[in-house]
């Protein structure tokens, strides 16, 4: 800014109103400064929801085709297997398209998964009286696979609920939380589990 401006805008506004518009200037762009942080904090934890999403839906996927090999062998336990599918139907529609930002969708999912992990915790469990059943391969490698996912699934929890504390941390301290009240920045959701040995498959020896 040449001499000539600084004298025209002293004129104008006069040693005051120059300073108290440099001031404004300075926090506008503090301001700004704050709103990109909550924005790259945001779009960490959303992507870290996302690697739980894929894998909670790899879980989905597997679970009717293990249903199906395990349906020959429990031709007794049709109720077992039917809420097996129930919880499994329940836990994809709370998952499908939802976004960590949405406390009540992200709830429910919880729930949902919650309720699958007991399910599938009896449905292990019932296969230990079934020795044809547990020498199944088929059986075998279905149930490999979901053990494996579980471990990715506990594993991404981690990260995002990680994300999410820094964000909130964030969102909630002085400044920041003004800039997050203007525009909406909503709390971000832990996944929680308040009963781990719901979320766990239970672990049977298939050799």
């Amino acid at each position: 800014m040449n001499t000539s401006i600084i004298a025209s805008l002293t004129g104008a506004l006069g040693i005051t109103g120059l300073v108290l518009l440099g001031v404004v200037v300075l926090l506008a762009f503090y301001g700004i400064g704050q709103y990109n942080g909550l924005v790259k904090l945001r779009n960490r934890f959303r992507n870290a929801f996302a690697q739980i999403d894929v894998q909670l839906k790899r879980r989905h996927d597997l679970i009717p085709n293990l249903v199906e090999t395990a349906k020959a062998y429990l031709s007794h336990e049709k109720d077992t297997l039917e809420a097996v599918i129930k919880a499994r139907n329940a836990a994809e529609a709370a998952r499908e398209g939802l976004s960590p930002d949405n406390a009540a969708g992200m709830e429910k999912l919880m729930a949902a998964e919650g309720g699958l992990g007991s399910v599938m915790g009896r449905l292990f469990a019932l296969s230990e009286s079934y020795p044809d059943l547990k020498a199944n391969e088929n059986m075998k490698q279905l149930s490999e696979e979901l053990t494996s996912t579980e471990n990715k699934v506990a594993y991404a929890r981690q990260g995002y609920n990680d994300s999410v504390m820094v964000y909130n941390t964030k969102r909630e301290v002085f400044p920041s939380n003004i800039i997050a009240g203007m525009f909406n920045f909503n709390v971000g959701v832990l996944f929680e589990v308040t009963d781990e040995s719901e979320r766990e498959v239970v672990k049977v020896d298939f050799s």
